[in-house]
């Protein structure tokens, strides 16, 4: 076995899956500078020159002038993730003509290859260079919520019932009837139209009144919505590599969706690997991820990191979705070792013998359980700061550890926000944040930075709390 726990083995596995990228120019993007200062920081080790095709300077640090090129291009606005994810895919295939002109400056002999995001949804060549970290369309097809209960059916994997009905007034309602809750029901669209994330085409439904507001929704872009009982408890994900030769899972991650019961609203913040579950849930997660992964190989051929969501109920870990890329929830697990689990999507997607199994990269998670990782963060819509800031805030949690409260300070505190603007309107993000420290929760500091950014933005998040521990 390739003992992935030790440093010079790590480091050995990095050099040698790098391979696909070592001495050759590289083009990053399109996306926000900040997004890429780490992976500027690997290409370079690996002796690339980096361009990044960059859609604006971001929150947090960003790459020194001597590390990289840069080409910029300007973004319509964006009302929502979904839009603004859609227009990077666009927008790589129809680049403007100054950025095609500095890409060909940059790599004349067309030696060079990209590394794009997840969300250019195709690993087609981009000005004639190869694409790295884009997916077949098969596996893109896999992430529609609409196929997820055949998939845990076909996995052997126990889920809550749900329904597919098109989006019509009678079909919707008698499906929320027959489903509903305490706390109601869960509508979410399909992907007619594309990807959708962020919990944009996700509506809580519990009353007449909302059926009709989420209908009026769904009809202009969904044809058909999946009604699923509200399910309470702490959401969750889990997540793995599909190896030629079977599935290797990794630990759980906290997802900090939020509720605006008043308005019956999802509001989506950061993930945590900060977060312990009771063993014998971790475990049951893992068997889920395990299975998942193995039927996505034997049934469609899959390849490279995915994704289950879920909620850990009262009654245990239950999924909800499927995202067959390599998530975010992914990254903020990987901790220190994203560098070698993102070189590993690589080089599995181009279909290249990565000489790893599963027991070598199970091997990593004694160091993932040691080096957490997680952030509290915020994507206000259609709300701009101007210019990105920085600043130490004091950081107090409420006794039921369903929120809490930031307020500026003028000395460090271990706590920082940082916000700058987006396509569809500010990110702003906790971090470092001191109070983060294996066994805590992600969700109620995530309360707690919504808050302050409404109080000092005016961002509109609204009354939140985070979802409640119900296994404790």
């Amino acid at each position: 076995m390739t003992d992935l726990a030790d440093h010079d083995t790590r480091d050995e596995v990095v050099r040698r899956l790098g391979e696909v990228f070592a001495g050759r120019p590289v083009i990053l993007g399109p996306g926000v500078l900040a997004g890429y200062t780490r992976v500027v920081r690997w290409l370079g080790v690996l002796g690339c020159r980096v361009l990044v095709v960059s859609t604006m300077r971001g929150a947090g640090p960003i790459p020194g002038d001597d590390e990289f090129e840069q080409v910029e291009i300007e973004l319509p606005r964006t009302r929502s993730v979904t839009e603004e994810f859609r227009l990077l895919d666009r927008v790589a295939r129809d680049l403007p003509p100054a950025a095609v002109a500095a890409i060909e400056a940059f790599d004349p002999e067309r030696r060079g290859v990209w590394w794009c995001g997840p969300f250019v949804l195709s690993d087609q060549p981009i000005l004639g260079r190869t694409v790295h970290g884009g997916r077949p369309r098969a596996f893109l097809d896999l992430e529609d919520k609409l196929l997820a209960e055949d998939i845990w059916v076909a996995a052997g994997v126990t889920a809550v019932p749900s329904s597919i009905v098109q989006v019509e007034h009678e079909a919707l309602a008698q499906a929320t009837e027959d489903l509903t809750t305490d706390l109601g029901v869960v509508w979410s669209g399909d992907a007619r139209d594309g990807f959708n994330g962020g919990g944009n085409y996700v509506r809580w439904v519990l009353d007449g009144a909302d059926r009709d507001t989420a209908r009026g929704f769904f009809l202009p872009r969904c044809d058909r919505v999946r009604v699923m009982p509200f399910l309470d408890g702490v959401p969750c994900s889990i997540h793995g590599f599909v190896l030629p030769e079977g599935t290797a899972v990794l630990r759980p991650v906290e997802i900090a969706t939020l509720r605006d019961r008043d308005r019956r609203r999802f509001v989506y913040g950061g993930l945590s690997s900060w977060w312990d579950p009771d063993p014998t849930d971790r475990e049951e997660m893992r068997d889920v991820a395990r299975r998942v992964g193995e039927h996505l190989r034997t049934a469609y051929g899959y390849r490279g990191a995915f994704g289950v969501d879920g909620v850990l109920t009262v009654d245990g870990f239950r999924p909800t979705e499927i995202n067959s890329r390599q998530p975010a929830g992914l990254n903020t697990v990987a901790g220190v070792e994203l560098r070698l689990l993102s070189l590993l999507q690589v080089n599995l997607l181009a279909g290249v013998d990565t000489g790893l199994t599963v027991a070598d990269v199970e091997s990593l998670l004694p160091l993932l359980d040691e080096h957490r990782d997680g952030i509290p963060v915020a994507v206000a819509n259609e709300h701009s700061v101007g210019e990105p800031d920085d600043f130490p805030v004091t950081v107090a949690l409420d006794p039921d550890g369903l929120g809490g409260r930031l307020e500026r300070a003028t000395e460090p505190t271990g706590n920082r926000v940082a916000l700058s603007d987006t396509t569809s309107g500010f990110f702003a993000k906790l971090q470092p944040c001191s109070e983060l420290r294996p066994g805590t929760r992600l969700a109620p500091l995530n309360v707690a930075l919504m808050d302050f950014l409404d109080r000092e933005y005016g961002a509109g998040f609204g009354s939140l709390v985070a979802a409640p521990d119900v296994r404790q």
